[in-house]
């Protein structure tokens, strides 16, 4: 009975920003539990190849280009899918930057605006345009990535704009829980902490800010891509039948300090 919930077979699931990373391992996380994956992602090379890589172990995945950014494309994208595949059952707003490092007064309007524009107004782009049709077959689970910086302040690199995004994109998760929890679309966020992805790789070379990270944590390491896309197959299956609005934390006990 309860694994069972996990199953994901007949869904049709979409995952932003899925070419490698987080994005690729819930792509692959949600292929493994049986549904049809569409890896959406700006960069076409990385998709292709992030989807070989689910096809060559046996999954159903395709891909599509899609900059979350583009609203226009984004709805284009939203139609042509749900037309094609009949509804879209998941949808994982996976899509976002972080360019850290910058303090506050260095900041530029176009700093600023990249980051909240991909990582807030792209997730809104997502949900509102896929949320569509979810709204209409009554049916649908959205997981948004957050972050755990949208509960607290790293240290030591600034980056007021990033924290300030993600905090956004928690309550925009509960906003639309809120709004279409009664119409039958759940809307889950997840938080994570420091991930060892490409994009953190860099911290390796500085022993400084890996202390930082490593000694606010209670387990002491860095997250997996497989410990987070574990959490987003929970709350995109049935087994979180009865959570929406919920940012679920997987940050090794980050914020516990």
């Amino acid at each position: 009975m309860y694994l069972e919930k996990f199953r994901l077979n007949g869904k049709t699931a979409v995952v932003t920003g899925a070419g490698q990373g987080i994005g690729l391992a819930c792509a692959e996380a949600l292929a493994e539990a049986g549904a049809k994956v569409v890896i959406a992602d700006r960069d076409p090379k990385a998709a292709e190849n992030g989807c070989a890589g689910l096809m060559a172990k046996g999954y159903n995945a395709e891909t599509v280009t899609m900059d979350v950014t583009d609203s226009a494309r984004v709805s284009a994208v939203a139609d042509q899918l749900a037309s094609r595949h009949g509804k879209i059952d998941i949808l994982v707003n996976n899509a976002g930057i972080a360019r850290s490092e910058m303090p506050a007064e260095q900041v530029t309007d176009e700093h600023w605006l990249n980051v909240v524009d991909v990582n807030l107004n792209g997730t809104f782009w997502c949900c509102r345009a896929f949320g569509k049709h979810m709204l209409a077959a009554k049916s649908g689970s959205i997981v948004n990535i957050g972050s755990m910086s949208g509960f607290i302040v790293n240290k030591p690199q600034e980056q007021c704009y990033y924290n300030a995004s993600k905090a956004a994109v928690h309550h925009l998760t509960k906003s639309l829980a809120a709004e279409w929890g009664a119409r039958g679309v759940r809307v889950n966020a997840v938080a994570p902490t420091y991930v060892a992805t490409p994009l953190n790789a860099f911290v390796k070379n500085n022993p400084q800010m890996y202390d930082a990270w490593i000694g606010g944590t209670p387990m002491a390491r860095m997250g997996e891509v497989d410990e987070v896309a574990s959490v987003v197959l929970f709350l995109a299956s049935d087994a979180a039948s009865l959570m929406t609005g919920s940012v679920v934390l997987v940050d090794g006990g980050y914020t516990c300090w």
